[in-house]
């Protein structure tokens, strides 16, 4: 299945050029609404999001969802150094300002609520309202894996930052290494026949693999502040109560760098919650977003 034959109605297909590189984004909702933009994570791509693009594009919201730099239809700048924070951060700010947008609203999951943290912190005047599942604050990794617990479960992303051994593992027989990752940390109902022969269309791109995994290889050359940055805006945590890569103390340190962060734990999900209860997860944000929760 291609990518245009994954859009539902009402949804528009294009790109935009941001800092020097094509991103592809899928649009919905009226364009002169308040700009929304979703970020997806690690090893997904647009479509993550599927389940909550109609439901904020009907709340009158502008919804961008990109393909993060290195994904899908986007552009992958080869090596390391394209994948830094500060350059993810830019993409967004960049994205933004493609639409003429000088405040906006972010939503982020896994690798994309990492951006979304970061990139609150360094444009807070930019950023309306936050709101990030299941992901780290960066500037708080160090203090996170002084848990020894959640080290252990952090043992992948050391993995991947390793050259070339990740692609290996992860990629022979249709990317089964990458499938059984995903089946392993979700519910036996997340992921319907078929989504992931869909995910695996867009990791079979030429360098995609390596691009997404590079964002794990850059995290390692990112110098640590002296100070974690408050983080400004009002944020909204989700979190899946049975989260296998990330324990309940990494949100709760998230929201304490918040100067207005609420947290809430979804009972029964794991690390796929805006997959496992779409709906719940679609009424939070826009709850949120709206000031009504």
């Amino acid at each position: 299945m291609s990518d245009s034959e994954l859009l539902a109605p009402g949804w528009r297909s294009g790109s935009r050029q941001v800092n020097g590189l094509s991103l592809h984004v899928v649009e919905a909702g009226p364009g002169t609404g308040p700009l929304l933009i979703l970020l997806h994570g690690f090893p997904e791509f647009w479509w993550a999001w599927r389940h909550q693009i109609t439901p904020l594009a009907e709340a009158g919201f502008h919804v961008v969802v990109p393909d993060m730099r290195g994904y899908n239809l986007s552009d992958a700048p080869r090596g390391i150094g394209s994948y830094h924070l500060d350059l993810l951060v830019a993409d967004v700010a960049a994205l933004a300002d493609s639409f003429g947008a000088d405040r906006f609203d972010l939503v982020g999951h896994d690798w994309g609520g990492v951006i979304a943290w970061a990139t609150a912190a360094r444009h807070p005047g930019r950023i309306g309202r936050l709101v990030v599942l299941d992901a780290p604050n960066p500037d708080l990794l160090g203090r996170a894996l002084r848990h020894p617990t959640q080290a252990l479960r952090s043992s992948y992303a050391a993995l991947f930052q390793l050259p070339l051994l990740p692609e290996a593992l992860l990629s022979p027989l249709g990317f089964a290494g990458l499938r059984a990752m995903m089946r392993g940390s979700a519910r036996s109902d997340t992921f319907r026949p078929g989504d992931l022969d869909r995910y695996a269309t867009a990791w079979a791109r030429p360098g995609r693999l390596g691009a997404m995994l590079n964002y794990y290889r850059a995290l390692r050359r990112r110098r640590r502040p002296a100070e974690p940055a408050r983080i400004r805006p009002p944020a909204l945590v989700l979190w899946g109560e049975r989260d296998a890569a990330l324990e309940r103390h990494v949100a709760r340190d998230a929201v304490g760098l918040c100067d207005d962060g609420r947290l809430l734990v979804l009972p029964g999900t794991t690390h796929w919650l805006h997959l496992e209860e779409p709906g719940r997860v679609a009424a939070e944000i826009l709850g949120f977003l709206k000031g009504s929760s």
